[in-house]
C-alpha cells in the first residue's frame, strides 16, 4: 500500500468514526428529547441546543481530516 492511500484511509477514518459516533449520540438524545417536549413543550429551545452539541463532533473530525490530508507528505 503506498503512502497516499494510507493518508487517505486514515482522513476516511477520522471522518467516519466521527459520524459514527454523532449518529449514535444523537439517536440517544433525540429519543429523549421527544419526551422531554411531550412533557413540557417550552423545554424546546434547550432541547434543540442539546441536539445540535454532538454536530461539533462531525465537524472536529472533518477538520482532522483536512488536516490529515493537506499536512502529511
Amino acid at each position: 500500500m503506498t503512502e497516499l492511500g494510507l493518508i487517505a484511509i486514515g482522513a476516511g477514518l477520522a471522518i467516519g468514526l466521527s459520524a459514527l459516533a454523532t449518529g449514535l449520540a444523537q439517536a440517544k438524545i433525540g429519543a429523549a428529547a421527544i419526551g422531554a417536549i411531550l412533557e413540557k413543550p417550552e423545554s424546546f429551545g434547550t432541547v434543540l441546543i442539546l441536539l445540535v452539541i454532538p454536530e461539533t463532533i462531525v465537524i472536529f473530525g472533518f477538520t482532522i481530516a483536512i488536516l490529515i490530508l493537506f499536512t502529511a507528505k
